[in-house]
């Protein structure tokens, strides 16, 4: 296993910083770095100059608007971005549907949607959990009728991040009944403004509308708008939730926060001294280094694997796993630093309409938001306990 960049990759990495620090705008940098709550308008606008770049969709093939970089190189551009401060761009848009449409849809379904998914004109929600229906995906009741040419989808779907903002959804619905549930499911696509759908906002206990429910009372969407064969769209789906593992990682987002975290411990008084001096959090401060040391080895060991065509195995379970559960532990370690000030965070702010200035400490904003916003972290993108039973049954072939 070769760890190490090569001198053409040290070249890029040089060339990516460099570009990166050039035209990443200030404000939106200085909005991430600090904690602060970036903005549709901001994430647009990022991904705008991106895109005139080229640099957009690094993953996707050169036919389709990706660079045609190796892994590795796509690796060297996503930490990068993070050690400078960028948004992650919606991953809805180009990390799901749109490998799913260049690998399973038609060529007019190609032509209708990459172009806006590229360019960042057309936001996309995914509706794929229901009341009932979260770990056990596949039980999911959402029907969706055959009328023609047409389906009449009739149900709902919970937990949809970005509804209230989304122009288009890509939604898992029932179209037979009559064998196992895996096998009467289809993949549609349809806009946000049909006639029939409703969006109702979900309060998180972070005090933040990121979240809905979203009801379907007869709407008709035309079947051109199916990816692939009818009764096929568990495929699909197992597809586009493998490439959402494999983008859980975010192993320079947290290398960005537990040295946030350091920051503060460094400069947070305490009886006796400094946090960053007693031991028992220097100790939970050094597991946690242990832990995000070992995520980033793991992810760079799949990226040598890679490299010689290892076929892919149970990593992206595992990563997932492992990350979600280390987002949890800084979160926690932020929330511990950030002491009584960290009980103030944006979200009530904007809930309460309060015209105060906040009176969170720089390098503190946003601990309780995402402390209590990444409670879920090990649910969202197939639970973890589904996780640990997946890895169970390939690793120990039971």
């Amino acid at each position: 296993m070769d760890l190490s960049f090569s001198p053409e990759e040290l070249a890029f990495q040089q060339e990516v910083r460099e570009w990166v620090g050039a035209n990443l705008p200030v404000d939106i940098s200085e909005k991430v770095l600090g904690g602060g709550k970036v903005t549709k308008s901001d994430l647009k606008r990022w991904h705008k100059i991106l895109f005139e770049k080229g640099w957009v969709a690094p993953a996707w093939p050169e036919e389709y608007g990706g660079t045609g970089w190796s892994a590795v190189q796509k690796y060297i551009f996503a930490e990068e971005l993070t050690r400078a401060g960028a948004p992650e761009l919606l991953g809805f848009s180009l990390k799901m549907v749109g490998p799913v449409i260049f690998t399973y849809g038609s060529e007019e379904q190609k032509a209708q949607h990459l172009p806006g998914i590229l360019n960042g004109d057309v936001w996309w929600c995914q509706g794929y959990s229901e009341p009932g229906s979260g770990s056990d995906l596949a039980s999911l009741k959402t029907k969706a009728v055959s009328d023609g040419d047409d389906y009449i989808i009739n149900g709902t779907k919970i937990w949809t991040t970005g509804a209230h903002e989304a122009d288009w959804i890509f939604c898992l619905v029932r179209t037979d009944d009559s064998g196992k549930k895996q096998e009467g499911i289809s993949f549609l696509l349809f806009p946000m403004d049909l006639p029939g759908i409703e969006v109702s906002p979900i309060i998180t206990i972070g005090g933040e509308h990121s979240v809905n429910q979203v009801f379907f009372t007869d709407v008709r969407v035309p079947k051109a708008n199916r990816i692939g064969e009818e009764n096929m769209g568990w495929t699909y789906a197992k597809f586009l939730l493998v490439n959402e593992r494999n983008g859980i990682a975010q192993v320079g987002g947290k290398k960005r926060q537990l040295s946030r975290i350091k920051n503060l411990a460094a400069t947070s008084e305490m009886a006796g001294g400094l946090l960053a001096e007693a031991p028992s959090y220097r100790q939970k401060i050094t597991d946690a280094e242990i832990a995000l040391m070992a995520l980033e080895y793991s992810e760079l060991r799949f990226l040598s694997g890679q490299k010689l065509d290892h076929a892919p195995g149970t990593e992206a379970n595992m990563m997932k796993v492992a990350a979600t559960q280390l987002q949890q532990t800084l979160s926690e370690l932020f929330i511990e630093v950030a002491g009584y000030y960290g009980m103030p965070y944006d979200g009530f702010q904007d809930l309460t309409g309060s015209n105060e200035p906040s009176v969170i400490p720089d390098g503190a904003q946003g601990a309780m938001a995402d402390h209590l916003y990444g409670r879920a972290a090990t649910i969202y993108g197939g639970s973890n306990e589904i996780q640990r039973d997946v890895m169970a049954k390939v690793l120990l072939s039971i």
